[in-house]
């Protein structure tokens, strides 16, 4: 019955099902494509309906089916009215996030359902089959920032009013549905819902960091509404971690005296947070280093990296840890992933790149960078030949569970055919109703 009442509601939430007596602000998702702005806000205004008859033909008699149909209309109309507000939730919570958007508009009731508390925890109930993605770039000088649904397989461009348009943000981390973007001064962060725009600054870290630092997020239950931590580490052992619940940077002391600096960390791979567990890669020695948000303990593992593996980052699936990595050798290069074993602590090949992918990349040097490295990976690939000159960017993912490979769409820049060269990314869950 479940799954009949979520059909009638993807149904009843179309593009032309919009009560336009309600007043209401939301995203419009019903049209987002990349040649609109996926968070411009789309204002209706109630006002009186006004229909003109010309011709009107004389009624005629309808049919046992066209009375049945209607009769049945009014049936399903009474039972939606007469469902207990906790199933409602049940059901819009496992529809997918664009009608979830297009539900808001049917009523004034329906829209304050999504904000509710309750509702939040019966979103986060449903397991997601995949993250969305959430990249960014810079065209012309000016930032371009993309997000990627891979259940519908399309781009829409983001737009976040609240961040200052004349600064260069990067996306770092995400959790909940949240994501954490950092300034190239790092020393600004902020929080952010792309889907409801929800927007706060942070405030300023003042521990003099380094040019570089590795940033996590993690939550402190299930939804952002129990708040969540973020945390920074550079590569002298300097880090800090920043509480929602008291919107204050906190060090809970210094590393243990085994762990040696500098770190020499790889900033060029994601944190992965599994849990209250945040991992950390190292470089020199090569390993993996742990810290616990919860009981603020370090733990470091020296794990040699595979053989002629390079631009290796860190991966996770559930609460496995993985590694993808650029594997060469002569002129061949292919793309490995690689799972570490909790028994042995060492990596174990579980997959490559189809052969036939990689006869693209033969004696060509290729740059990798990942765009998300949750459950779902996102890759971006750029080869160049003996004359330097950088291909067309690629853009690949890889469905850890299912070990599926897939190229996607082009990203493409508003109202045009440039495509986009995704420099920076991270993977996030859609949370309509998450706030930061």
């Amino acid at each position: 019955m479940l799954r009949q009442l979520i059909g009638q509601v993807e149904e009843l939430c179309g593009p032309h099902s919009l009560d336009r007596d309600e007043r209401w602000c939301i995203l419009d998702f019903g049209n987002s494509t990349m040649e609109h702005d996926f968070c411009n806000f789309v204002e209706g205004k109630s006002g009186p309906l006004k229909i003109v008859e010309a011709n009107k033909s004389p009624p005629t008699k309808k049919c046992r089916r066209e009375k049945s149909r209607q009769k049945g209309d009014i049936m399903e109309q009474q039972i939606w009215k007469d469902l207990p507000e906790d199933l409602v939730e049940a059901v819009v919570a496992r529809l997918p996030v664009a009608t979830i958007f297009r539900f808001r508009l049917v009523c004034s009731r329906w829209n304050s359902l999504i904000t509710s508390a309750s509702f939040s925890q019966q979103y986060a109930e449903v397991p997601r089959a995949h993250p969305w993605f959430y990249t960014t770039t810079t065209y012309e000088n000016v930032n371009v920032r993309a997000m990627y649904d891979p259940s519908m397989k399309k781009w829409h461009h983001s737009s976040i009013p609240s961040l200052p348009s004349w600064m260069t943000f990067f996306p770092v981390a995400s959790a909940g549905g949240l994501i954490c973007f950092m300034d190239l001064s790092h020393r600004n962060f902020y929080v952010c819902n792309p889907l409801n725009c929800s927007f706060k600054e942070l405030p300023s870290i003042q521990v003099k960091a380094h040019l570089n630092m590795a940033v996590g997020m993690i939550l402190n239950g299930k939804t952002a509404d129990s708040g969540y931590k973020i945390m920074w580490l550079d590569d002298n052992g300097n880090y800090q971690v920043y509480d929602s619940m008291q919107n204050s940077w906190s060090c809970s002391g210094n590393l243990p005296p085994s762990i040696k600096l500098p770190l020499y960390l790889n900033f060029r791979s994601q944190t992965v947070s599994i849990g209250s567990m945040l991992y950390f890669m190292c470089v020199d020695p090569g390993g993996v280093l742990c810290y616990d948000v919860a009981t603020c303990t370090w733990r470091q593992f020296l794990i040699p990296y595979p053989e002629h593996v390079t631009n290796h980052m860190l991966a996770a699936s559930g609460d496995q840890v993985l590694l993808v990595g650029l594997l060469s050798k002569n002129a061949a290069t292919c793309i490995g992933v690689w799972e570490l074993q909790k028994m042995t602590l060492l990596w174990k090949e579980v997959d490559r790149m189809p052969n036939v992918w990689c006869l693209d990349f033969y004696g060509k040097h290729v740059k990798m960078t990942c765009l998300g490295n949750r459950k779902l990976l996102m890759l971006s690939l750029v080869t160049s030949g003996r004359s330097r000159r950088l291909s067309t960017p690629r853009v690949v993912t890889y469905n850890i569970s299912k070990r599926e490979w897939q190229r996607l769409p082009d990203c493409k820049i508003s109202r045009g055919r440039k495509r986009l060269l995704l420099t920076c990314g991270t993977a996030f869950d859609p949370f309509p109703s998450a706030l930061a």
